[in-house]
């Protein structure tokens, strides 16, 4: 199983907005492709930002195919809507990580 990072900077003017929409509107978008198996949005708690907040959403993914397919056929409208929406008011870097080992209680 592969995880999907996206960290978010998002200015703190909007970051209420922001969080709301990710939450109702876009995490949803995401997840109905069918291309990931579950989700965590996470808030950073210790930053140096004083001006921002810092979010990760770690979509979880079968496999690379199953990602490489959302990057080709879904992520660029998605990102496109994002970015038409916070323009200027947000910075994102996306990373895609290994699960090595993993339990949950």
């Amino acid at each position: 199983m592969l995880l999907y990072n996206v960290t978010v900077t998002i200015d703190l003017d909007v970051h209420e907005e922001w969080l709301k929409w990710m939450k109702e509107i876009h995490i949803p978008d995401v997840m109905i492709t069918g291309m990931f198996i579950s989700y965590r949005l996470c808030r950073l708690l210790s930053h140096e930002h004083t001006d921002a907040e810092i979010y990760t959403i770690q979509y979880a993914v079968k496999d690379m195919a199953h990602l490489t397919r959302y990057n080709n056929e879904f992520a660029p409208e998605l990102q496109r809507q994002h970015k038409e929406r916070y323009d200027g008011k947000y910075a994102a870097f996306r990373s895609v990580m290994e699960v090595v080992d993993h339990n949950e209680r």
